[in-house]
């Protein structure tokens, strides 16, 4: 792999044109599948560094929402094209950076490519939002004008670096606004390689500012800056409803946020139980469970629940675990340990309350020796309000539950505060048709075997999150996400 030429490097803050080291020292950036392997060394940013990136942003934001609309989308892309260029070597170092296997390392390249191609052009389509108005009389010259909101804190999580980045930043940039990057400290390389990607291509690093380090000192302050308009963040509940929180405290904009899921999938004894295992064993389990659109509860007819419980667990001991970077590996490692103890601990429990079907073990020995590696695991005969049922655990864990009525389905489906994604399995028109109108997800699929519930494609599947799994209502990778980045201005000229 190319990318090992280059491991163990040391890269600085980027605040403005200026590379900054940190008084704090460095953090260490380790290979989740090889923790041997030191994939890079980031600087511990302090708040001095985001108040001054904040302040070179506040001074450049105006001349950058002043450039026409065509150049910000032809710069972006051009960062789209040279990615597209570059593929392979970002889906190397996604690999190595947080454990992605090769599928999933190229599919979130493509999903980056998708976010700079799709907002620029969305943003074109929409004439840069100037609405021309009937004036009133004496008025004869009225207009709707969606202005930038200034500078954007964007905190960005470690299972799509990359593409979720990407969205958040091109979202904010496309529409006129500066940013400040505070990128995960599980995956910190792939916001560098980005903001570098962007700047290369035109960006004024003066609009683009990237400050790795501890969430106390970075990200507090990210929040907490009076000069940041509004925050864009991807992650847990418990820090954005923090963020939310504070942004109402100090007036600012509502944050965008995203903040997981515990997504459900519903089989129907008039399922194609095939699809369905796959659709299933796909979305619970790749890339190691750890995305907010996992699959972490399959609702199953008691019908067909022993035969689908048969089907999975085959399914699931079928799985190739290992180096993700190796061609036949399906399932990659967890992001680091503090992970494997809390999938120790959920096995636990789910072994006092239910039973373990498939899976359920650390795997530390031989070529596992090095990395985080746990086994797919299957758990059953849980209670619907077990609290393994409820949270959140961005593990490679699901949790078999049944039902006897469709409605008693929608009802466990519906039962939990998250509202991310949810799926179905049915060749019943009608129990398709109820469970979109019943079922309270903001993204929701049928009869998917490629991802039950995981792999919305920008432009086609808006991604957004009801109840406490967002606050917008406005997807990414939808029609209508830039709106967030935007404020209106009415203008009107009398002659």
């Amino acid at each position: 792999m190319a990318a090992l030429q280059r491991l163990d490097r040391q890269y600085l803050n980027a605040v403005g044109r200026e590379s900054r080291l940190s008084v704090l020292g460095e953090f260490i950036d380790l290979c989740p599948y090889d923790t041997g392997l030191v994939v890079g060394r980031f600087q511990n940013g302090v708040r001095a560094d985001v108040v001054d990136a904040v302040r070179i942003a506040t001074d450049a934001v105006d001349s950058w929402e002043r450039t026409r609309v065509g150049r910000r989308c032809d710069l972006l892309k051009g960062a789209a094209d040279e990615l597209a260029s570059r593929k392979f070597e970002f889906s190397a170092w996604l690999t190595l950076e947080n454990g992605k296997n090769r599928f999933e390392a190229m599919a979130e390249v493509d999903e980056a490519i998708d976010y700079l191609r799709f907002y620029p052009k969305l943003l074109r389509e929409q004439e840069g939002y100037v609405l021309e108005l009937d004036g009133p009389v004496p008025c004869d010259d009225a207009r709707s004008v969606l202005r930038s909101l200034g500078v954007v804190g964007v905190i960005s999580p470690f299972n799509f670096p990359l593409a979720i980045t990407a969205g958040m930043v091109t979202g904010a940039l496309a529409t006129g606004n500066a940013v400040v990057l505070k990128p995960p400290s599980d995956a910190p390389l792939m916001g560098y390689l980005l903001r570098e990607l962007l700047v290369k291509n035109g960006i004024p690093p003066e609009v683009f500012h990237f400050v790795a380090g501890p969430g106390n000192e970075v990200g507090s302050e990210l929040v907490n800056n009076s000069g940041v308009s509004v925050i864009a963040f991807t992650g847990s509940r418990e820090v954005g409803l923090n963020i939310a929180r504070r942004s109402v405290e100090l007036g600012k904009r509502p944050p965008i946020l995203e903040m997981g899921g515990k997504n459900p999938v519903i089989v129907s004894d008039k399922a194609n139980l095939e699809r369905a295992v796959e659709g299933v064993a796909r979305s619970a389990f790749g890339y190691s469970g750890q995305k907010c659109s996992a699959t972490s509860r399959v609702i199953v007819s008691r019908a067909v629940a022993d035969k689908f419980m048969l089907m999975l667990a085959e399914w699931v001991r079928e799985i190739r675990i290992g180096n993700p970077s190796a061609r036949d590996v399906y399932l990659g490692p967890v992001i680091n340990g503090a992970a494997v103890d809390r999938f120790m601990d959920a096995v636990v429990r789910a072994s006092a309350s239910g039973l373990v079907v498939a899976g359920g073990h650390v795997l530390g020995d031989g070529q596992f020796g090095k990395g985080h590696f746990v086994e797919p695991t299957v758990v059953a005969h849980l209670g619907r309000d077990d609290e393994l049922a409820h949270k959140e655990l961005f593990l490679p864990l699901l949790v078999v539950l049944t039902y006897s009525h469709f409605d008693e389905a929608i009802d466990i489906a519906n039962s939990v505060e998250y509202g991310l994604t949810a799926g179905i399995f049915s060749d019943d028109p009608g129990e398709v048709q109820e469970f979109f109108t019943r079922i309270k997800a903001g993204v929701t699929y049928a009869n998917r075997s490629q991802g039950a519930s995981t792999g919305a494609l920008v432009g086609s599947q808006p991604f957004t999150g009801w109840k406490s799994s967002g606050v917008t209502g406005k997807g990414a990778g939808g029609s209508y996400y830039l709106l967030q980045f935007l404020q209106e201005q009415s203008r009107t000229v009398c002659r």
